[in-house]
């Protein structure tokens, strides 16, 4: 699976299609997740955390470094095209904790 966040007013919706300006739809893996949310969203409470099964993608998933690239950094999983809502198969409540920053969801760090 791969994870993508989403403001909650967005979803659900037909397909998640890249912003403006960009050429694929960020996403992230579980064990990054926090790095996009904490740079972006630290302390929002509107967040969702939606979980994507990429067989159900039907267009090009390509890992490749984070943007801005981070020298040694991890790499993510970039959706070049739309994310249908089909290939969402859960949507999780993405909190902060008390001090404004974002960890993996307990229900999805223990799958």
């Amino acid at each position: 699976m791969i994870l993508h966040i989403t403001f909650r007013a967005l979803w659900p919706a037909v397909e998640i299609t890249p912003l403006d300006g960009d050429e694929f739809v960020h996403c992230s893996d579980p064990g990054t997740v926090h790095l996009p949310a904490n740079r972006l969203f630290a302390g929002r409470t509107d967040l969702l955390l939606l979980e994507v099964d990429p067989a159900r993608l039907g267009v090009p998933l390509r890992w490749e470094p984070g943007d801005p690239p981070i020298p040694g950094g991890p790499w993510f999983p970039h959706v070049y095209g739309p994310i249908p809502a089909a290939a969402v198969v859960e949507a999780h409540d993405f909190q902060p904790g008390p001090d404004g920053t974002f960890e993996l969801p307990s229900a999805l760090a223990q799958q």
